[in-house]
């Protein structure tokens, strides 16, 4: 890291704390700290261990700016947000064409975990159902499970600047219980969309649902897609500039279970969530948003996670279609009054 970089570093956290956005966040984190509503994920037992009351938001902007508040710090498990990022790295190990021929990209009124193919194609409807996610791990290239694992964390650690770490009694318990998706598998080798590597390939698939993140970690996750693919603050490229399209598109579309049309039309940002209590979203060109609150609405989504995203979004015209001069300035708000341009 070059010394420009770090002075550029130092200046944007110096101002991430003076600006008028942090109090934004807090005031924000103020107005849903006491909404009690949703249950938390008890379908495994480790999930079930979150306390409701755990909640954090932050931003990271595509200069590297972060801003945070309330559990931020906080570890739990990625979930289904994995998904939208192996989709990234299948794409990647195999190039559009052949990845389109084993996972569709439409969206479906089915649940994320139906055992159910488009009639005419035999392929997953989309990457974010759980028959999608398999068939899209199961691209994901190396030799051996090691080696694969192996190319899935460093994926990762490209997103967030920091290596992650597996919740082993958390894969133990997918793993366990995890007769639903052996099914799909089953039914998807049937039809050769996915290899006969599949205990192989469930493991990697309950993995990674299981690695360790918290609410910084899944805003530059937001970010680095925001960003074309390069991490905002260590510079590293994540994923190849040309397949961003790809997965913000699918996470606008088919991100937010069966809510997907709802948060299209309400908050209009891609986005991932996951029953862990976590939602990635991305403005794409500005900034990257996580928000972790276990509690879930019927659909499988946080929601504290759901208001603040809807709130960020209206107050600053984030919405991927608006068109009306939004009422706050984004760059305002976030700089303070303070221009980053002489670093």
């Amino acid at each position: 890291m070059t010394e420009k970089h770090d002075l550029k570093s130092l200046a944007s956290s110096i101002n991430a704390v003076a600006s008028p956005f942090r109090s934004y966040l807090n005031e924000l984190y103020e107005k849903y700290e006491s909404l009690n509503d949703g249950t938390v994920a008890d379908y495994i037992p480790e999930l079930a261990l979150a306390k409701p009351d755990w909640f954090g938001i932050c931003i990271v902007t595509v200069d590297g700016q972060v801003f945070d508040v309330g559990n931020c710090d906080q570890l739990f498990t990625i979930q289904s947000i994995s998904k939208a990022f192996i989709y990234g790295l299948a794409l990647e190990d195999n190039g559009r064409e052949y990845v389109n021929s084993k996972v569709s990209v439409e969206p479906t009124g089915e649940a994320f975990n139906s055992i159910v193919l488009d009639e005419k194609t035999n392929r997953p409807y989309n990457p974010m159902v759980n028959a999608g996610a398999i068939a899209t791990t199961d691209l994901i290239k190396g030799n051996g499970a090691t080696e694969r694992l192996k190319r899935i964390l460093d994926m990762f650690r490209r997103y967030t600047g920091r290596e992650l770490n597996i919740n082993v009694p958390v894969f133990l318990s997918e793993k366990t219980t995890g007769n639903r998706n052996r099914a799909m598998a089953y039914l998807m080798l049937n039809f050769g969309m996915v290899s006969d590597r599949i205990d192989e390939t469930l493991d990697l698939y309950f993995q990674q649902c299981s690695i360790m993140v918290n609410a910084q970690d899944l805003a530059m996750m937001a970010a680095t897609l925001a960003n074309g693919g390069v991490n905002p603050v260590t510079g590293e490229r994540a994923i190849d500039e040309r397949y961003v399209q790809d997965v913000i598109s699918v996470m606008l579309t088919c991100g937010m279970y069966d809510a997907s049309g709802e948060w299209t039309y309400n908050v209009g940002m891609p986005a991932k969530s996951g029953v862990g209590g976590g939602i990635t979203a991305v403005a794409l060109g500005k900034l990257g948003i996580g928000v972790f609150s276990p509690p879930l609405d019927e659909k499988g989504n946080s929601l504290r996670g759901i208001k603040v995203c809807s709130d960020i979004s209206r107050d600053f015209g984030l919405h991927l279609f608006n068109v009306a001069k939004s009422e706050k300035n984004l760059q305002e708000w976030i700089e303070g009054g303070n221009s980053l341009d002489n670093w």
